[in-house]
């Protein structure tokens, strides 16, 4: 696996990267005719909404048609929930090329960087225990661990290690081409290699090396595996049945999947990458989920029962951070909100990963949607339509 294929960790929004490009006639023409029978119908709550849908396409089911066939996603799928709890599934596209299998239906997928909230989350829970204090610093908990060019823990805080103000550099921007398992230790000295991005507090920037020393820092607390903790304190708080950290050496997907793909250059088909070592995105991205429980764990992180109201009110205190998540994005710690176009917020976090790339959204009143591509998205036009997809969805 070449390295570009990391670059969507560095930031689940509007990272600078390679245009992406057509795919192959080949695949496309399978695309095209498969989609005729895979553009599923939304999973209608009544006979009557059904009837509705035949008569008139769903916007949401339009909007995946949409990144299947304009965008050149192999599959898209979403799951919605309204202000009253109803949920509705969505797919589109071909869940395996090779094989022209259906898109399975809420299936799991990489969630990539949506994996912080879950850190940051068993971070603040550690804050509420009076555990961790969010203004400490990292050698509070890791004495003499973080130093290099510029870098000092004894002046880098919790705080800013989760809202991305720390200034440390992001250890994807330089793991090469090496397709193995990483310890998080190794990720860390990987990124102090390299100097300071700027001083702590001064400024704003997405990296992951923020987010693998949280996970270190929960460790180090609890004595406890970070996988356990989140499972513990996370998913099985929030009543996840599809979410999982994959444990050392799991490449695979347990359960229903679309195949994720890559595409190396313009001159070659796409790869099928859905088995790959998720373990340089550690605490900072090596989640999997379904686009269900995601909007289910938003949900309940909003609704205060994941969190005592002080910490996730300082969760959703905010900094701008629209060069990376589009304009009026703002960053908490952990967590994104995004204006919405027919007024108020959504909040999530959004994720990419080799094969797949999720955004979604939750509000205070109950709407939550999750879409996923099968396919890393590495140009503004794609994240866009990405985007709008949500967006359509939570405006209902």
């Amino acid at each position: 696996m070449r390295g570009q294929t990391r670059q969507g960790l560095r930031s689940p929004g509007r990272q600078q990267g390679t245009r992406r490009r057509a795919l192959p006639a080949a695949v496309a023409v399978a695309i095209g005719v498969m989609t005729l029978g895979a553009l599923a119908p939304p999973a209608a709550s009544d006979s009557a909404a059904s009837a509705a849908a035949a008569a008139r396409p769903d916007a949401v089911q339009q909007a995946l048609n949409t990144l299947v066939r304009d965008d050149g996603m192999p599959a898209a799928l979403a799951s919605v929930q309204d202000r009253d709890g109803r949920i509705r599934s969505y797919t589109a596209g071909v869940g395996d090329l090779t094989t022209g299998s259906k898109v399975p239906r809420d299936g799991q997928v990489r969630i990539g960087s949506n994996t912080k909230a879950f850190t940051a989350v068993v971070v603040l829970q550690l804050v509420g225990e009076g555990k961790i204090g969010l203004d400490a610093t990292v050698d509070t908990y890791l004495p003499g661990l973080v130093r290099g060019k510029g870098i000092d823990g004894r002046r880098i805080t919790v705080r800013q290690l989760l809202q991305h103000t720390s200034g440390l550099p992001d250890y994807s921007n330089h793991l090469g081409d090496d397709a193995r398992y990483y310890t998080p230790r190794e990720l860390l000295a990987t990124a102090l290699q390299h100097p300071a991005d700027f001083a702590p507090g001064t400024s704003w920037k997405y990296s992951n090396t923020n987010y693998v020393l949280a996970g270190l820092i929960v460790q180090k607390v609890t004595g406890r595996p970070l996988a356990e903790e989140i499972d513990r304190r996370v998913v099985r708080r929030a009543g996840l049945r599809h979410t999982y950290f994959p444990a050392p050496g799991d490449a695979s997907i347990r359960e229903p999947h679309p195949h994720g793909y890559y595409r190396e250059s313009a001159d070659v088909p796409l790869r099928d990458i859905t088995e790959i070592d998720p373990s340089w995105g550690w605490a900072a991205g090596q989640m999997v989920s379904t686009g269900s429980d995601l909007n289910r764990f938003f949900s309940a992180l909003l609704a205060g029962r994941l969190l005592p109201s002080a910490q996730l009110a300082q969760m959703r205190s905010t900094v701008p951070a629209e060069a990376t998540f589009g304009p009026g994005a703002r960053y908490g710690l952990g967590l994104v909100s995004r204006p919405l176009p027919c007024g108020g917020l959504s909040w999530g976090h959004g994720g990419s990963f080799p094969g797949y790339e999720t955004r979604g959204g939750a509000t205070d009143d109950g709407r939550a949607t999750n879409v996923a591509v099968t396919m890393q998205l590495t140009d503004e036009a794609g994240r866009r339509s990405l985007e709008r997809a949500v967006d359509t969805a939570l405006c209902r």
